[in-house]
């Protein structure tokens, strides 16, 4: 079962959420989130980089330098202040008339390495190391992590108590997106203490979005319970340093959305031996002009040519028993990127690009028409419950598989690892 508690959130003034809050740090670029940042925003914390002339390399002890002088100063300057005690928070994202309510809680590094945080990507070692740095340094979680639980009844009456019994903390609609948010805090001690007791019967927490952040989190607790232990010093596992920031959904309230391919060559073929041997596997159907979306688990959309055709995948040319076998990404990684496209490893091949269902389909036919890509594959999103099969069941997913959104707003709650 897994551990949460309340923490005393680092967060801005009611007045200053909007100019603080920003969206994280590996959503932008450095010029865009150069653009992007005003005075007050995140953004000098989380991508410091861009507070030099020109933006110098993100992982320079000079970034990570100007990053913890930024968080001392946004506290100096009353930007972030401290709560008193130890709080949980709700935090609601709304997005097309769609409205998710996650709580903002601190997780027990522990539950990680025993499993009970699931994950169902990869990690690289090199971006764990960056944000393990950042972590460090600030003795602090900054941004958080997106995690997903399995829905509980009790909790959704509590929350719906809570949002319906007072006003938002925070309540504005983010520019760019529009997306709106709102943050409540919790500061009524029993309802601090039932939202505990309620996880504290919940198995496993599943990260949705931030497997590195997660990971990173995890190693920066584990190393400081190490250096106790070695010094020989008293280590109870209460330590705030064991925890980490999280905020966390039911999850029959999070949607996945389309996260689609674009490759930059036929690998030698036309467009009409392409079709044809596409029609091994598939059933193909010219679409025309207009764009076609999938309309199912094994449907696909492909733009070639200036016209949008639909491949629906041959029954025996998946496994629906398989966790990852009936993954729609893996269907077409072996019929067509791999076996006709010569595309073997999604991580390391630089003809195939990926494009999140949030810019659109038109975004796809866009880069085809450009000339910079040759072919583009719509998909069928991933399920929730996909997900959570995969992480079960310890597998991984392939690389590019699910995209969130709305993404979660950085700055509107900071976890202190210092007791």
């Amino acid at each position: 079962m897994v551990k949460i508690k309340p923490f005393k959130g680092i967060r801005p003034p009611a007045t200053l959420a909007k100019e603080v809050a920003s969206r994280p740090y590996d959503v932008l670029n450095s010029a865009e989130a150069k653009a992007e940042a005003g005075e007050k925003s995140l953004l000098h914390i989380i991508k410091p980089e861009i507070d030099f002339d020109p933006i110098i390399d993100e992982h320079t002890e000079a970034a990570y330098e100007r990053a913890v002088a930024n968080f001392k100063r946004w506290k100096e300057n009353g930007w972030l202040v401290q709560d008193d005690e130890e709080r949980y928070y709700v935090y609601a994202q709304t997005m097309e008339g769609r409205t998710q309510y996650g709580l903002v809680a601190a997780c027990h590094f522990q539950d990680y390495v025993d499993d009970k945080i699931k994950k169902h990507e990869l990690t690289r070692p090199d971006k764990e190391e960056d944000r393990m740095i950042h972590v460090r340094n600030q003795a602090a979680n900054i941004e958080p992590v997106f995690f997903a639980y399995p829905a509980q009844a009790e909790m959704d009456v509590v929350i719906d108590r809570i949002v319906t019994g007072k006003e938002p903390e925070y309540d504005f609609v983010a520019e760019g997106d529009g997306f709106g948010h709102r943050f409540w805090v919790i500061d009524d001690a029993d309802t601090i203490a039932r939202i505990t007791e309620i996880f504290a019967k919940i198995p496993a927490l599943y990260v949705a979005d931030g497997h590195h952040r997660t990971a990173a989190a995890a190693r920066v607790g584990a190393e400081k319970k190490e250096a106790i232990l070695k010094s020989g010093g008293k280590y109870t596992g209460h330590e705030e340093f064991n925890y980490f920031l999280a905020v966390i959904f039911p999850d029959n309230q999070l949607k996945i959305i389309d996260y689609n391919r674009v490759v930059r060559d036929l690998n030698g073929l036309t467009a009409e031996q392409l079709l044809a041997a596409l029609e091994a596997d598939f059933i193909v159907t010219e679409k025309g002009k207009d764009i076609y979306r999938p309309a199912e688990l094994h449907d696909f959309a492909m733009y070639l040519d200036g016209k949008w055709y639909e491949l629906k995948a041959k029954p025996g040319t998946y496994d629906d028993t398989d966790p990852i076998g009936v993954l729609d990404v893996t269907v077409l990684s072996n019929l067509v990127l791999d076996k006709i496209l010569g595309i073997k490893d999604l991580r390391t091949d630089k003809r195939i690009d990926f494009v999140g269902g949030i810019r659109g389909l038109g975004e796809l036919q866009r880069r085809v028409d450009s000339g910079e890509m040759a072919v583009a594959f719509a998909l069928y999103p991933v399920s929730m419950q996909q997900l959570i099969d995969i992480a079960d069941t310890g597998n991984i997913m392939p690389p590019k598989t699910t995209w969130f959104e709305p993404k979660l707003r950085s700055g509107l709650v900071i976890h202190s690892l210092e007791d």
